[in-house]
């Protein structure tokens, strides 16, 4: 199963804290401020971790600091109002290009998919042109542009400039899909999954676009990011966090009772989209180690500099050293 996969795969790397390791000199938990967007999907694995008690087991405070907005959480980090977000690899690699110090360990490797109807007669990438699109995240979603490589690649066409795509909010373009208005929509995970639980269809994933341009395994789009000077200052901090992580994502994926508790901030309205919600979180628990985690980033960075260049990832024209939190070890 996947979560024992990623226990051999991080445990060493981890090096898990024990009960109380990471408690400063007078028994105190080190506290760990986590920013999170309010309604985001990190927040079903954080509040397990706090209400399991696997953050004080490891001698972590963990302190959830709620943000409206991604661009919110990113200037709460800058600004040093909290230690760590969620965000993604290229974000980091970005910010390191321009000497700021800081780096990225593994969080998700469920990335957006395009849905079809399940009785669309579009079966393959070749069948979208002349079709209508929804699009989230935008022009530049990692997702979009690796699947058109991909359409480019296999079926010679050029799915933005053949097609009719419509940008838009996640939660519109799940609707617009429901109602008829687009024939596919590329959309965030979990929506994706509601879709999928309503009886639409996975056309293609990021992750499977990305496997077919050239990387190996999933890649984890997402991960927990703090400066390396607070892991420098905080080093039983960090690792207390990332131990109640990988014990918390152990819960998730072994403990269907532990998810009751979840529901209500997951928003499932059936018992269809609550399975699905949870089947495709546990497909996106890292399953793999650091090192093959950084080969296949480095791939897949590659290809989005050829297709984006500097105006999607930065001035740097390979993924910038230190990305990958070096703490983590595993022989890179």
């Amino acid at each position: 199963m996947k979560h024992l996969v990623m226990g051999l795969a991080f445990a060493g790397a981890l090096l898990c804290a024990a009960p109380g390791h990471a408690q400063d000199a007078d028994g105190a938990l080190e506290p760990v401020r986590v920013g999170v967007l309010k309604y985001g999907t990190v927040n079903w694995e954080l509040d397990a971790m706090v209400r399991e008690g696997l953050d004080a087991a490891n001698g972590v405070d963990v302190q959830i600091v709620p943000f409206a907005g991604e661009a919110a959480s990113n200037v709460a980090l800058q600004s040093g109002a909290v230690d760590m977000i969620v965000s993604d690899w290229l974000w980091v690699s970005r910010q390191r290009a321009t000497r700021a110090d800081y780096t990225f360990v593994p969080y998700s490797t469920s990335v957006g998919s395009l849905m079809v109807p399940d009785d669309s007669e579009i079966e393959t990438l070749g069948d979208l042109e002349g079709k209508t699109i929804g699009v989230a995240g935008g022009p530049l979603d990692k997702n979009w542009l690796v699947i058109q490589a991909l359409a480019q690649k296999d079926h010679g066409i050029d799915l933005a400039s053949r097609n009719e795509i419509a940008y838009g909010a996640p939660p519109l373009l799940a609707e617009k899909a429901r109602s008829g208005e687009l024939d596919g929509v590329l959309n965030f995970w979990h929506y994706a999954a509601r879709l999928e639980a309503d009886g639409f269809r996975t056309l293609i994933s990021g992750t499977d676009a990305a496997i077919a341009m050239g990387t190996d395994r999933p890649v984890a789009s997402i991960g927990w990011v703090f400066r390396d000077s607070f892991a420098e200052a905080h080093p039983d901090a960090v690792e207390g966090f990332l131990a109640a992580d990988l014990a918390t994502k152990d819960l998730l994926a072994t403990s269907d009772d532990i998810w009751v508790s979840l529901r209500p901030m997951m928003q499932a309205e059936t018992d269809a989209a609550y399975a699905t919600l949870i089947a495709r979180y546990r497909e996106g628990i890292p399953a793999r180690s650091i090192a093959d985690e950084v080969k296949d980033t480095e791939k897949l960075y590659a290809l989005l500099h050829e297709i984006g260049g500097e105006t999607l990832v930065g001035p740097s024209d390979r993924l910038v050293d230190g990305t990958y939190y070096s703490g983590l070890g595993d022989g890179r």
